[in-house]
């Protein structure tokens, strides 16, 4: 037998895998597409109901809606919006406790049938505790029972069998994660406050990470617009290709880079006395001490630049480099 011919019903059997996978996450990826085309007048109604109220979100489900109903409430903690997972059956043994009437329950479930979440649905409905339901079905008693009821519904499971939960938890997840984003903007839940409460790890970094903590503050080269060509050509070696110009008082009136003058070069041959405010970029980019060095460094992105001015209180303070700031830790 050939090596070819050996290889060939292990090479089908991995194009079979693939089409399997892609099949799989385009499934899915529809489902979350159909909760983004129905989404209505529910949503915005359970922002309002959680944004106005006092207390916190309790969120419960049971089985694969539990491993779910715990990755919401880890978000909702996390941008700003003060949850915690309590497990139905726990819940009707003693830890109903936790919940009060200023709480807001989200009870997750694909069938809106789900036996062990009617303790819990009872107990929201004496203590007028708001509920509300994501849910698959919302002609559901869960739905029906519910204060707000979000569809979180599916066609059918990425399952070949429609049977284990794949598209509606996966759609249920992006629904939890799309009500904690929705919160976190109507609260303008910002860099201050994410770093508050991420104050460790890579994140925390991000988060945290100034332009102060790394510009370059101290031997920096500037130059007046008055000077020549020649006069940058040492400055734009020792600062990697972007120098300052700044007027009287140090503000700065625009930048050089080594861009610049390879495009003076390729226009003259008699380049190196023609003044620098001739060539100069007078619109810089500019940053600040306090800007967040992940905020700086997107917006050298956005405009394909490798470094910024420093300017604080509109003197020349400082220059960041693009590389440092991600040598630090940025993004």
């Amino acid at each position: 037998m050939s090596v070819a011919a050996d290889l060939g019903p292990g090479l089908e059997r991995r194009g079979r895998v693939l089409a399997e996978g892609r099949r799989v996450l385009r499934t899915e990826a529809n489902a979350v597409r159909g909760l983004a085309e129905r989404l209505g007048n529910s949503f915005p109604d359970a922002v309002d109901l959680v944004h106005d109220a006092r207390g916190r979100v309790v969120v419960s489900g049971i089985g694969k809606s539990g491993l779910v109903a715990r990755k919401i409430a880890a978000t909702l903690t996390s941008t700003g919006t003060g949850a915690t997972f309590l497990h139905p059956v726990d819940g009707l043994h003693g830890d109903l406790g936790m919940v009060g009437p200023e709480d807001v329950m989200f009870l997750l479930s694909r069938s809106g049938a789900t036996r062990e979440l009617e303790g819990l649905l009872a107990f929201a409905e004496r203590h007028g505790i708001a509920v509300i339901a994501l849910v698959g079905d919302c002609s559901s008693p869960l739905a029906r029972r519910a204060t707000v009821a979000v569809d979180c519904g599916v066609s059918s499971e990425a399952c070949p069998m429609d049977l284990t939960p794949t598209s509606s938890t996966t759609a249920s997840l992006a629904m939890g994660d799309a009500l904690a984003i929705a919160l976190l903007t109507r609260r303008g839940f910002g860099h201050e406050e994410l770093a508050r409460i991420h104050p460790g790890g890579a994140l925390g970094l991000r988060l945290t990470l100034k332009v102060a903590d790394v510009m370059v503050s101290d031997d920096y080269p500037a130059v007046p617009a008055d000077c020549r060509a020649r006069d940058v050509i040492v400055p734009l070696a020792r600062m990697r290709g972007t120098v300052p110009v700044v007027e009287a008082g140090r503000s700065v009136i625009g930048v050089v880079t080594a861009g610049d003058l390879t495009r003076l070069m390729e226009g003259t041959n008699a380049f190196l006395d023609v003044p620098v405010s001739e060539f100069m970029n007078r619109s810089p980019k500019l940053t600040s001490p306090e800007e967040p060095g992940s905020a700086a460094v997107r917006r050298m992105q956005e405009h394909g630049i490798m470094a910024m001015p420093v300017v604080d209180e509109g003197v020349l303070v400082g220059i960041v480099h693009l590389h440092d700031l991600l040598r630090a830790g940025a993004v």
